[in-house]
């Protein structure tokens, strides 16, 4: 396989056969792509929480000679966005340090957002935007559920929600309560989902919850190999901006946001005019 697409296809596909360490490697290749294409074998092994020579055993189930030659395929996938782009990434990969003034901290920070958004840039899908503004105007209840660090996302979603007429409910969980808060979920409605790794289980459940009943269900995740990549369309694939471990949410927010404005031009021309969609709900209720 000589496109990152295709071997991305193939790990996603054959995951559930690999043994254990070899999906602590699919993971990080996911996740850290960037890493996999610059760092030497014993470091991403140290990263990943593997021997070096289980990155070797790897590359050899995806057919590779070795390691160095699925390396190539990484690479290649940087060199396909723009000429500067990977030696961007070396650049602030060397720059970021553990220690620093404030100052120093948060100028890491801005320069890995403004990578976080060039990739989001490049690699969303027009269509699956269309298609979950589509999803959204024609539901009529959104229930919006994500925990810990994702949980930032669904409260937006659902205070933008609201604020174009629209019925978002957010799923929270709050004493134990997440599925019972979504117990009344129908065909009708429709649900938002967020999760990062580690994957939270509750999300997972609602997410199973929307499946079994029939409810139509959007994503956005970091990786093809998300546990709740398989119960939503569309699902949106996001990495954001990361320092020493710690990871923003600008390119996350800056998505969900886009999607609230799209959907809300969208109500506001199918309603007829400047400032419908803030009628959107006294409308669907007096239809009803």
């Amino acid at each position: 396989m000589q496109s990152y697409d295709d071997l991305e296809q193939a790990i996603s596909s054959r995951y559930p056969e690999l043994s254990r360490r070899l999906q602590q490697i699919a993971h990080y290749a996911l996740e850290h792509p960037n890493d996999m294409a610059f760092e030497k074998v014993a470091t991403i092994a140290e990263r990943a929480g593997v021997q070096p020579s289980t990155l070797i055993r790897f590359a050899k189930a995806f057919a590779y000679s070795g390691f160095s030659e699925m390396q190539q395929v990484f690479r290649a996938r940087l060199m396909e966005t723009t000429p500067s782009y990977a030696e961007r990434l070396r650049r602030v990969r060397q720059q970021q340090s553990p220690e620093g003034s404030p100052d120093q901290i948060l100028a890491h920070f801005i320069t890995a957002g403004h990578h976080a958004l060039d990739h989001l840039g490049q690699e969303i899908d027009p269509e699956a935007m269309q298609r979950a503004c589509e999803l959204l105007a024609s539901a009529e209840t959104i229930y919006i559920v994500a925990q810990r660090r994702s949980f930032p996302v669904a409260a937006y979603f659902a205070y933008a929600l609201g604020h174009l007429g629209l019925h978002a409910h957010l799923v929270d969980g709050m004493g134990g309560m997440a599925e019972q808060q979504a117990a009344a979920m129908r065909t009708d409605d429709a649900l938002i989902m967020v999760s990062f790794h580690p994957y939270a289980e509750e999300t997972q459940q609602i997410a199973r919850v929307a499946r079994d009943r029939g409810v139509p269900a959007m994503a956005i995740t970091d990786s093809p190999l998300s546990p709740i990549c398989q119960l939503g369309d569309p699902v949106f694939e996001v990495h954001d901006g990361e320092v020493q471990s710690f990871r923003s949410l600008t390119a996350t927010m800056t998505l969900a946001i886009s999607l609230v404005v799209a959907l809300g031009q969208r109500l506001d021309l199918s309603l007829g005019g400047a400032g419908a969609c803030a009628q959107t709900r006294e409308t669907r209720d007096r239809n009803a």
